[in-house]
């Protein structure tokens, strides 16, 4: 059983291990309480003083901007947690600007300590799950695989990318979070072999021979030659093997252009590696993407588009007290109406 944090004194007397190798939380750290912000417990410290700590209250949650909704799962596990009744919008949707997407109804010191923590996870979670809608609509319906753990913090990589794949996208290299998402990881391999190698094509040759024979062969083209001039060395070497090329050309060469797709599809085509199909990736973004698929792209890899986009600010407020409509000045008080959520505790 977690211990959880209700007094100042109680923070006072939390430590920190100084032998721990990580700076994130764990999930008993989350459960007792230690992600919080510290005025929280400072009100129950109150509330208990007021003999109004076990109040009942309903609280809502509503959003800043329009999004698509995530986080909902973790956010849920942890309000499982108490003795608490929940009503939320489901993972998956989208919402608007100011719409309540989640109402909790309980004691007061059942649930105030976690409010930190239950905006973060949604916040979070929806703001990456919402870049990646927006990088499945700009492709233009082609597949769209999540590269961005590399660019955030290891604790909360596999929850980025599992709110990728909630958005929309459909698959990512993560181990973990592609688990998470009931999905196996997807991905090729990186320049770093091809350096240690010494040679594209010898690596596309021992990829082809050791590799589960259901993984498709896709290939970087843009380590040592021309990626045209790649492309057409591995299609002659693998037939009807080879599966794709990717390109991730860097930008001091550039970068992966609309005019260099166009070229390798062209010669491709020409030479009779129609099947052939052209992968790309390397600090795509949202003016990039469309102009590749029009151009001949067939599927994306996307990184930091999706990492770096900002969390979708939430608020909670309070209500209801005791059954009593009440809300802060400026909001309107007792629960907002929302047919749209589903009662899941």
């Amino acid at each position: 059983m977690v211990k959880k944090l209700r007094s100042l004194e109680d923070v006072k007397m939390l430590g920190t291990d100084s032998g721990r190798i990580f700076h994130s939380a764990s999930h008993d750290e989350i459960l007792a309480g230690a992600t919080t912000d510290v005025y929280f417990i400072r009100t129950l410290e109150i509330l208990r003083a007021a003999g109004r700590e076990d109040t009942v209250v309903t609280a809502e949650i509503f959003t800043s901007r329009p999004g698509v909704m995530c986080g909902v799962e973790e956010a849920v596990n942890l309000l499982g947690t108490l003795d608490v009744e929940v009503w939320v919008l489901p993972e998956g949707l989208e919402f608007t600007r100011k719409e309540t997407i989640m109402r909790i109804r309980g004691r007061y010191s059942e649930f105030g300590i976690y409010e930190t923590a239950i905006l973060g996870m949604l916040a979070s979670a929806s703001g990456w799950a919402t870049a990646a809608r927006e990088c499945k609509r700009l492709a233009g319906g082609r597949a769209v695989l999540c590269f961005g753990a590399r660019h955030v913090h290891p604790a909360v990589a596999p929850v980025m990318e599992r709110a990728a794949i909630v958005g929309g996208v459909d698959g990512c290299s993560c181990i973990l979070g592609a688990k998470l998402a009931g999905q196996e990881p997807k991905g090729t391999v990186p320049h770093a072999v091809m350096l240690i190698v010494g040679d594209t094509l010898e690596v596309a040759n021992i990829y082809h021979k050791i590799m589960p024979a259901g993984d498709p062969r896709i290939i970087l083209v843009d380590t040592f030659k021309d990626e045209a001039e790649e492309a057409l060395r591995l299609a002659a070497a693998l037939g009807d093997s080879l599966h794709g090329i990717r390109l991730d050309t860097p930008s001091e060469r550039g970068g992966v252009t609309p005019g260099l797709v166009r070229e390798i599809r062209a010669r491709l085509d020409q030479a009779g590696y129609r099947h052939v199909q052209i992968f790309a990736s390397g600090g795509l973004d949202a003016e990039r993407l469309p102009l590749l698929a029009e151009a001949g792209v067939d599927a994306f890899g996307v990184g930091s588009y999706i990492s770096r986009a900002p969390a979708i600010d939430m608020t909670m407020d309070i209500k209801e007290v005791e059954g009593r409509p009440i809300a802060k000045r400026g909001r309107i008080p007792g629960v907002t109406g929302n047919e749209r959520l589903k009662k899941i505790l």
